[in-house]
């Protein structure tokens, strides 16, 4: 009994140390995804072409930072590395490998995109009205690439170091300043120029380089200890994080695309298939917030129990946290298993619909669980330095399994959304089998960065 006590309260401990690093970072997702809400709002009062344009451009606007993105978990993972070593001085050095990196990404990531945006609008939108208003947000987009991969280091720092608040903070102002803006420049409000979508890119971009400034000033004032801005990342630094963060850029970038080609494949399917499930991935998008955060938590726990060379620690955190998530997704999934009707009705008011899409939501219920899973180890396997390994399973399991299998099943076999949606709940049983399985292998424990 004695001994279970102890466990019971060691447990207790350690979950309470990843809601400490969790909770900041689950909030400031949910402040994102209200803020997305709040710009699809104000867009919608322009009609629906310019509402399907905004929304298509964002789209391509996940495509091309997606490379980008992955500089967050190279700079954690090392960030991470260090503090577990306790290595003050060099703690903020993987972070000015990542803003240079992240320069060097932005520039021809911007001018290939911005060369590519008119033709690909006009391949992707239904109609010319719709492709213009799409081009015209995605190019204000494409200025803030280098801003997003500025973002993402300074996130993988201070989430890195356990000060996960910070993150959260600035990335609350940053949404808030980005209502401010879009709706100035959209509607033309305090003087500014009326300009529509474009306006409400224009508008994020503004407002994603002001969270870099606020990221800047607090770096600088908390950091130049650690060496933010003083001490130069060697060649060995940027190419760990290169290892880090090209794998898992690529995933990212495989991850969108294959997102938009499932929706190309639900619409051989018909017309109502898509409706339906754009409400059952938003849900999905909406509801995996928290085992993000988790993940995250987890990536910077197992790298900074690595940097204390205790691999058995960061095993357990690995573990510790997928109990957590996959308890929390539990009830957050309880009323698509219990009333999946009301759920629906709140985004669909034809019955028909409903009923097309009760059984797909049903099964998005158990497949959040098992999102949960692969999440975790996902962001674990990150933090050990193992993106390569991630980037193989997601891609293979996503591009070589379920798309053409969804293809077969949908569109060929007549099976429809509920077979697309049965396919893809076997794809993340397998993913998540898969990446259990690298994580108990324990091959990660060896990787040095």
């Amino acid at each position: 009994p004695r001994r279970g006590a102890v466990s019971s309260v060691l447990n207790l401990s350690r979950s309470r140390r990843i809601l400490a690093l969790a909770l900041p970072i689950m909030a400031a997702m949910a402040s994102q995804s209200l803020m997305n809400l709040v710009d699809a709002a104000m867009v919608g009062s322009l009609g629906g072409e310019a509402l399907a344009g905004v929304g298509l451009g964002g789209y391509a606007s996940f495509i091309a930072i997606s490379m980008v993105i992955g500089l967050g978990a190279g700079v954690q993972a090392m960030v991470a590395r260090r503090k577990g070593e306790r290595d003050r001085a060099n703690y903020a050095v993987p972070l000015n490998a990542g803003l240079v990196l992240g320069l060097a990404f932005a520039i021809p990531i911007s001018v290939i995109f911005a060369l590519a945006s008119a033709p690909m609008m006009a391949f992707l939108a239904p109609t010319a009205g719709v492709a213009e208003v799409g081009s015209d947000y995605f190019d204000m987009r494409l200025l803030s690439v280098w801003a997003v991969a500025m973002n993402f280091s300074y996130r993988g720092y201070w989430n890195g170091i356990n000060r996960s608040g910070v993150y959260m903070r600035t990335l609350v102002i940053t949404h808030v300043a980005n209502v401010i803006f879009s709706y100035g420049l959209i509607f033309g409000a305090w003087g500014l120029p009326a300009l529509g979508g474009a306006g409400a890119g224009l508008g994020t971009s503004l407002a994603l380089y002001l969270g870099s400034a606020l990221y800047l000033l607090q770096t600088w004032r908390a950091a130049r200890e650690h060496g933010f801005l003083r001490a130069r990342p060697s060649r060995a630094t940027l190419r760990n994080i290169l290892r880090i963060s090209l794998p898992n850029g690529v995933q990212q970038f495989f991850f969108a695309t294959g997102l938009t080609v499932l929706f190309w494949i639900i619409g051989r399917v018909g017309a109502d298939e898509v409706a339906v499930a754009h409400i059952l991935i938003t849900l999905i998008l909406f509801l995996i917030l928290p085992a993000i955060g988790l993940g995250l938590s987890a990536a910077s726990l197992v790298g900074q129990a690595l940097g204390r060379r205790d691999a058995d620690d960061a095993y357990r955190w690995g573990w510790d946290v997928t109990r957590l998530a996959v308890s929390l997704l539990f009830v957050l999934a309880l009323p698509m298993w219990l009333v999946p009707d009301l759920i629906l009705g709140l985004f669909l008011k034809q019955p028909a619909l409903v009923e097309l899409g009760r059984a797909p939501l049903m099964i998005t219920g158990l497949a959040i669980c098992l999102d949960g899973v692969a999440i975790i180890f996902t962001q674990a396997l990150l933090g050990a330095g193992a993106a390569r390994s991630v980037m193989v399973v997601t891609l293979a399991v996503q591009w070589f399994f379920f798309l053409p299998l969804a293809y077969i099943i949908g569109p060929v076999l007549g099976y429809g959304l509920l077979g697309i949606w049965l396919a893809q709940a076997f794809q993340r049983l397998i993913t998540s089998l898969l990446l259990s399985g690298l994580w108990i292998k324990r091959g990660w424990a060896h990787i040095e960065l």
